[in-house]
């Protein structure tokens, strides 16, 4: 038994947006959510890896979570990541979250601690068991160095309030694997931009997206056109945004984001400490590309996308 959510397209994991002295800047980041929402995205995610979860005090998280819940209004759903040392604070967030009232969150195995699979699993339960707000699982194996596979899922099957699956870890194999455990237990959603057409033909029916935060109509688009089945659309904008979504594998991608994001005048490219801005010969390559793709944006099929 599990609770049904409409989440689905592409949920951009928003920045979070810094003055010059690197304090919080809670008006620019409240200016990119409605941005995003206005271009046509489906959702919301704040405070997950993109947005410097790590790098942020308690109380800067919760005015992320009061700024995004206030900006959207109700035109989408906004979810919270939850990247925390252990299990209680992970819970502490997650009841912040509901006080709140934002519609779900994503929770990620507890960072640092290289967890067993029974380990990450009673981290999950332990959460999704303290709130009564929909979670996100989620999985990426590169840079958080625990693997949930299709195995740790099928264990939390009977957890009411977990109802979403975000696999980050490139291998689409493992949506099929999921659905021949559990059946449609779970919402797949991608969470790797680079592999996200590949991702939909598996199954996924979201994506939690990171240079969605530059192309949000883009990437809605292409997503929309592949959930469609119309890949003769679907596959130019995808050749043509695949040098960028490569970027989102790296592990300085949100010093990358952030200085495409910049480029077209969506935001700045300010990250906190310990993540520095990109080396000037990286700067230029990144800044050559958003150049080249700037030229041969392509013109979007009409897929129902309100006008910007």
């Amino acid at each position: 038994m599990s609770r049904r959510v409409s989440w689905e397209g592409v949920f951009p994991a928003v920045t979070t947006q810094f003055h010059d002295d690197l304090s919080l800047d809670i008006d620019a980041t409240a200016k990119v959510m409605d941005g995003l929402i206005r271009d046509g995205v489906s959702g919301l995610i704040v405070c997950g890896s993109v947005g410097e979860n790590t790098s942020l005090e308690r109380k800067e998280k919760v005015a992320i979570m009061e700024t995004a819940k206030s900006v959207a209004a109700g035109r989408v759903p906004v979810l919270c990541g939850i990247a925390e040392f252990t299990t209680a604070f992970a819970v502490e967030t997650a009841k912040e979250a509901a006080r709140v009232g934002i519609d779900g969150v994503m929770v990620m195995p507890a960072l640092v601690y290289s967890s067993k699979p029974h380990e990450t699993a009673a981290h999950f339960r332990a959460v999704a068991s303290a709130t009564d707000l929909p979670v996100m699982l989620y999985n990426n194996p590169p840079i958080y160095k625990n693997d949930v596979t299709p195995d740790i899922l099928v264990t939390l099957a009977d957890v009411e309030t977990v109802v979403c699956f975000k696999d980050s870890s490139g291998d689409t194999r493992r949506f099929i694997d999921t659905r021949n455990m559990v059946g449609d237990r779970f919402v797949l959603f991608a969470g790797l931009d680079d592999v996200i057409v590949e991702s939909i033909a598996m199954g996924a029916v979201g994506w939690v997206s990171g240079m969605s935060n530059a192309f949000p109509r883009e990437g809605e688009t292409l997503f929309r056109l592949a959930k469609a089945g119309r890949f003769a659309e679907a596959m130019p904008i995808y050749e043509w945004f695949m040098p960028l979504l490569h970027l989102d594998a790296r592990p300085d991608l949100v010093q990358c984001i952030k200085l495409c994001e910049h480029i077209m005048g969506r935001g700045t490219a300010l990250t906190r400490p310990p993540r520095l801005a990109l080396l000037p010969q990286e700067k230029a390559e990144v800044e050559a590309m958003m150049a080249k793709a700037l030229k041969s944006r392509p013109r979007l099929p009409d897929v129902g996308l309100k006008a910007a």
